[in-house]
């Protein structure tokens, strides 16, 4: 499988202190607030917000715009109008922002990030595309080495070609399977060493998280890859 750099360059918050997680709202009104700046040069207004989140309180807006300068995410003027600058996000159009996971989330699960990076539209584009560290012997077979990003984008099991690799729960367990399909059903290969092939003979009873598309090796402690926690 082909590597890539597109994980976008942008600073690393320092390590002297954590950065808490943002919530879900919190992120949906970051990225709406990056993408509307990168449409029209100017940041929406606390109304504008509101209107696309259907929150009718402005304060209730300013309270999420406050929060998001806490953690680091803004800085914010009320002085001014539309007085709010974003921190620490490349806000080229070429580049959308992606939640990270250090586990695989379940299918469906409302999914809590770890952090959002940033990478190159034309590999995650689509909704629902996520990135996750790769687990000890997770993708051994392929080379995937424990901590590398994994890139993963929604895919329906029947748009899934033979040989590629799937993120899937298998009873109790989430995890990267090689996909074969004969006469019998669809072959879920593990990707660890001495994995188990299995057999499901129900597509419909095959709950797929998504489709791996690329993944990103780190290859030193410091700045191989650039990533912004946001």
């Amino acid at each position: 499988m082909a590597r890539t750099d597109a994980i976008a360059q942008r600073d690393v918050p320092t390590t002297s202190r954590q950065v808490e997680p943002l919530t879900e709202i919190e992120r949906k009104i970051l990225d709406f607030m990056v993408q509307y700046l990168r449409s029209n040069t100017y940041q929406p207004s606390i109304r504008e917000i509101g209107e696309r989140f259907g929150i009718k309180s402005t304060k209730t807006v300013s309270e999420h715009l406050q929060a998001l300068a806490d953690k680091g995410c803004l800085e914010r003027d009320p002085s001014r109008s539309r007085g709010v600058k974003i921190l620490g996000v490349d806000l080229s159009a070429d580049t959308v922002a992606v939640p990270c996971f250090s586990h695989m989330p379940e299918a469906g699960a409302g999914r809590k990030a770890d952090m959002h990076v940033s990478i190159d539209r034309r590999f995650g584009s689509q909704n629902d595309s996520f990135i996750v560290r790769a687990a000890p012997g997770d993708l051994a077979v392929l080379g995937v080495a424990e901590g590398d990003f994994v890139l993963v984008s929604p895919a329906a099991i029947e748009d899934v070609e033979d040989g590629s690799l799937i993120a899937a729960e298998v009873g109790d367990t989430s995890a990267f399977h090689r996909v074969t399909r004969n006469g019998k059903g669809i072959y879920l290969e593990a990707l660890q060493p001495g994995g188990s092939i299995t057999l499901v003979e129900d597509a419909n009873a095959l709950r797929i998280i998504g489709r791996v598309t690329g993944f990103y090796r780190r290859m030193d402690e410091v700045g191989a890859v650039n990533l912004t926690q946001h």
